[in-house]
């Protein structure tokens, strides 16, 4: 074996292994799928205002304050004397998570003021150099989750710190005035040796959440630094996960799980594990002037949306300085609660199955394998009011449906025609938020991909979402047309789109299409149904008021009638449309609308 080959397949195996490593890890996420998220620390206790004057921000984010308005490292250190420890408990939070129906929690150990919430011995910015009647609450914490079985994590800040001469401020944009070699001062003095701290002093640390928003190349932070912070963490908690925001992708078999953008929810199936951030209201942390709280009905489907795509979700509270939540916090969470007492089966331990994320206009489905059999659960979003619900995608025969919330499991009655799958649902929805149908194979069920779902009530919608061509660009309007005008595919002469369609019954079907034609001629295209053809014509069509008397126009999409096509075979068929003449202006093409 010469050297060369030796050395490729030494690192082979070091990426299997690594890969390996990693899924081990992350075994316990894809089970655990939601989580509290803590933002509470000395902006607690300014609560989104300082001086009398609110947060200097549109986006009220009150962890930002010292930040947002000018505060010194002293002045802002002060409000460690407004929170009263009396009445501080983090086990309360930790019931609270616990009664919500989470697996685990993140805390703000020190979020980007550099303040630290334990008894750091790195420096003197923490709650026991400035308030003598301060606790460790990181401890209490840790001691709290044991308790409860609930598995622990850590936020920590090392990019950004406002309190450390050289860690980095974005202000610094201005100046230009920190070197790399100081930069590392900050990380060797401050971020190592509280990073040991929180990784050797408060038992296991499930994961650790770094919040670098943009890959490291973009910031002053190197890549060294970060490969120090990972083998810091594989030494002392080798089981400890560590998220994307490190600054490194979640391709780097060190890094275990991807972190989207703040309250950014999943869009595509993805088989690595990720995670949305997100917050019941607005702001992180403790806002006194919060006034934009997310329903109940907004958090299950954000929650039940990210599990659809094989993700997680970890819901911010942000707790006053005397610990306590706001009223709206602590409602959401409990109604969360006792949706997962009844329906936890269709999210803890699932995952999604990989058909189109966004075909179904009731809802979404998850899916898990349990006791030998294979399951789809339906999260109804919107209980039909024909009471029947259209399944399209899976080709295997259900053995069992049933509502997840009924004990005794009484079948659903239901039909079945190739793709498409019509359960016979009860008058009444047994859930007011989101009601679950279970459908359970006795055989890993076969899918279909590619064919086109059926609406609501009956009818398909073909659009660039679902055509069989994977490289379809959608389109949105430049604003402020991109706020009120529906998603398109430029199409022009010599492009066309097909898409795969099924048939329960032999019938003519009406056809309709939307679209929009900037230009001032009318256009040539056609449809295709097999070797029936049906010519049609695109007529320019102007500008729709948006709002009248504001001068608030943008391009009019027109639902145009086409007439009808004969499906005089049950079955798959396909539908294509082209364009024919050459336009002066690509053809903006929203949907062609069968029923």
């Amino acid at each position: 074996m010469n050297k060369l080959f030796s050395t490729f397949l030494l690192i082979l195996l070091t990426i299997q292994f690594s890969g390996q490593a990693q899924e081990l890890r992350s075994d316990w996420w894809t089970e655990a799928r939601f989580g509290m998220f803590i933002h509470w620390g000395l902006y607690s206790g300014a609560e989104g205002i300082w001086k009398g004057e609110k947060h200097r921000h549109f986006n009220n984010y009150a962890e930002w304050i010292k930040y947002r308005n000018r505060i010194s490292n002293e002045e802002y250190g002060e409000l460690a004397k407004r929170f009263v420890w009396e009445d501080i408990d983090p086990e309360k939070w930790v019931i609270q998570a616990k009664k919500a129906g989470m697996q685990y929690i993140t805390i703000t150990a020190k979020h980007h003021d550099g303040f630290a919430l334990w008894d750091t011995k790195v420096g003197n910015y923490s709650f026991k150099n400035y308030d003598p009647e301060s606790r460790d609450i990181l401890a209490e914490l840790a001691a709290a989750c044991k308790k409860h079985n609930m598995k622990l994590g850590f936020y920590y800040s090392h990019w950004v710190d406002w309190e450390h001469p050289y860690g980095w401020d974005h202000n610094r944009e201005l100046t230009q005035d920190l070197s790399d070699e100081q930069f590392d001062k900050y990380w060797q003095e401050k971020v190592i040796p509280q990073l040991r701290e929180l990784l050797t002093n408060y038992g296991d640390v499930a994961l650790l959440w770094f919040d670098m928003w943009l890959g490291h190349e973009e910031t002053i932070v190197q890549e060294k630094q970060l490969r120090q912070v990972i083998s810091l963490v594989r030494e002392l908690q080798p089981n400890c996960l560590i998220n994307s925001r490190l600054g490194l992708p979640v391709s780097d078999p060190d890094i275990d799980y991807e972190t989207l953008g703040d309250n950014q929810l999943g869009a595509i199936y993805q088989k690595n594990p990720w995670q949305t951030p997100g917050t019941i209201a607005h702001s992180w942390g403790y806002h006194a002037l919060e006034n934009d709280w997310k329903s109940t009905n907004q958090l299950l489907q954000a929650l039940i949306n990210n599990v659809s795509l094989n993700g997680n979700f970890m819901l911010n509270i942000g707790p006053r300085a005397d610990g306590s939540l706001p009223y709206e916090s602590i409602s959401r969470l409990e109604d969360m609660g006792r949706w997962l007492e009844v329906n936890g089966a269709s999210i803890f331990g699932a995952g999604g199955l990989e058909l189109r994320p966004r075909q179904y206009d009731w809802g979404k489905l998850t899916f898990k394998k349990e006791n030998g059999k294979d399951k789809i659960f339906l999260q109804v979003f919107n209980w039909p009011l024909d009471k029947t619900l259209r399944f399209t995608g899976v080709l295997t025969k259900p053995s069992k449906v049933y509502l997840l919330a009924d004990k005794l499991q009484k079948p659903i009655s239901h039909t079945q025609s190739g793709p498409n799958l019509h359960l016979h649902l009860p008058r009444l929805q047994p859930d007011p938020f989101v009601s679950v149908v279970v459908l359970e194979f006795d055989e890993q069920p076969e899918l279909d991909k590619d064919v086109a779902a059926e609406s609501s009530f009956g009818g398909v919608a073909l659009h660039g979402g679902n055509a069989l061509e994977k490289d379809v660009q959608l389109e949105k309007l430049d604003p402020p047309g991109r706020m009120v005008s529906p998603e398109y595919v430029n199409i022009s002469q010599g492009q066309e789109l097909n898409w795969k369609l099924y048939a329960i019954e032999t019938e003519q079907k009406n056809l309709s299409i939307s679209f929009a034609n900037p230009g001032k001629k009318p256009i040539k295209g056609e449809i295709l149904l097999g070797d029936r053809k049906m010519e049609i014509e695109l007529k320019p069509t102007g500008k729709v008021v948006v709002e009248p008397n504001q001068n608030y126009y943008t391009e009019e999409f027109i639902d145009f009638p086409l007439g009808q096509f004969d499906f005089s075979e049950v079955g798959y068929h396909t539908i294509k449309f082209r364009i024919l003449d050459k336009p002066s202006t690509t053809i903006r093409f929203n949907r062609i609308w069968i029923e």
